[in-house]
């Protein structure tokens, strides 16, 4: 392949991915608008016409961001490659660090990373406090957000850096086969994240709090016990600190494994609903999804670093990309972000397989809790999250990780 052909080959990429992106974001904004005068009839009896609205404005002014944001993306990949700004930053910190030595790359890394966020900053800060504070969700404080960045930081630097300093010697002294070992301690690393987060890292952003309501958690523990689930215990996590959004998920595996509940998600929902909803969840565990998609990704990311192997032995692989230098770094850095462009079209694959595991769990809660209960907590959260209930078919077929409220509802309450 030469450099000309693998440019032409991602512009074609990105044009094509952006091209579909606007498309179904203005098919999603026009279909949303459409359907905001009324509430569906499935929902009629459950959902109030102010709270569909609200859902129908929250969504389009998320849309509307979104173009903004992904024209922001684009602007900052065409800089960093064929604008030279990898090149640059290459020969700026060669100025400081021999380039050929392992501290070149990673401080390479550390000040992509930072520009990064730079470039990225002033969007977020208008996401969560203009558009999240206008619809009702924020509530996290400009103390709150600068205290996250400040933590997040000293993470990446304590545990990223000395991950990224292995990978890039297993790069230079493993020879051919470098990629085989680099995947390996890439495996390792997220298996061992499963583990260490929930415990260790998790606390660092919120409080998380034993059940406390006696009740509800010999509700919970008599269905872990149906279900034969064993975990560390029922927490709940301040959620409410920084948004009004709800929600419940599992963390960690084996001995590690939690169940967490927003405070904001107890504090909407009955008891017989977060036993539904959490029947749903355990769906999910009982069915192996979460192990299915560590084997995926497991599989994905051998080929990938298969792919990178050899494409980082060649120039054109480099050049073509806008950087005339060559190293473990930029390496590592061209591929992360050439392979969102080019695996971009493969979404529906990966939305269709999450949306397939939804309706297992929800055959699953179905056999373990009762259907109106999950029916009527899906309802109550797709209106406390401003969650549309009229989203583009086609935008949803692309996208969504989870089915179309109408569609989802419709089968439990044929279920029911």
């Amino acid at each position: 392949m030469t450099a000309s052909t693998l440019s032409l080959a991602f512009i074609f990429f990105i044009v094509l991915s952006t091209a579909i992106r606007l498309w179904l974001n203005f098919r999603q904004v026009a279909h949303v608008q459409a359907h905001r005068a009324a509430v569906p009839a499935e929902f009629a009896a459950r959902i109030e016409l102010a709270a569909h609205q609200k859902a129908a404005d929250y969504t389009v002014a998320k849309s509307r961001y979104g173009r903004i944001d992904l024209v922001l993306g684009l602007i900052w990949l065409l800089l960093l490659t064929f604008g030279g700004g990898l090149q640059l930053m290459h020969e700026f910190l060669g100025n400081y660090l021999d380039p050929h030595s392992l501290w070149h790359g990673i401080a390479l890394f550390g000040l992509l990373s930072a520009l990064g966020f730079i470039w990225e900053l002033p969007g977020s800060l208008y996401y969560t406090f203009v558009l999240e504070e206008k619809f009702g969700f924020n509530k996290t404080t400009l103390a709150t957000f600068i205290t996250d960045i400040v933590k997040s930081s000293a993470i990446s630097i304590l545990i990223g850096a000395p991950l990224l300093w292995l990978v890039l010697w297993l790069i230079r002294s493993m020879g051919g086969n470098w990629w085989l070992w680099t995947w390996g301690v890439l495996i390792a690393f997220n298996l061992a994240a499963m583990v260490i987060y929930p415990i260790f890292i998790a606390p660092l952003f919120n409080k998380f709090e034993p059940l406390k309501d006696e009740a509800l958690a010999t509700r919970i523990n008599a269905l872990l016990t149906r279900c034969g689930f064993k975990s560390k215990g029922l927490f709940v996590m301040d959620g409410s600190k920084r948004s009004a959004h709800g929600n419940a998920y599992f963390t960690g595996f084996g001995a590690a494994k939690r169940i967490v509940f927003f405070d904001t998600l107890l504090a909407t929902l009955t008891p017989e609903e977060v036993e539904a909803v959490l029947a749903h969840e355990l769906g999910h565990f009982k069915h192996r999804h979460i192990w299915q998609r560590v084997a995926l990704f497991a599989v994905l990311s051998l080929a990938l670093f298969a792919v990178l192997g050899g494409l980082s032995q060649q120039s054109a692989f480099y050049n073509g990309l806008g950087v005339q230098a060559q190293s473990e770094a930029l390496a590592l850095i061209l591929f992360s972000l050439l392979l969102p462009v080019v695996t971009f079209p493969f979404t529906p694959l990966m939305s269709f397989w999450s949306r397939k595991h939804e309706f297992e769990a929800d055959a699953y809660a179905v056999a373990n809790a009762q259907a109106s209960d999950l029916v009527s907590a899906l309802a109550k959260l797709y209106r406390d999250n401003a969650s549309t209930l009229t989203p583009d078919p086609l935008h949803s077929l692309f996208y969504d990780s989870h089915p179309p409220a109408a569609i989802r509802i419709g089968r439990l309450q044929a279920a029911a």
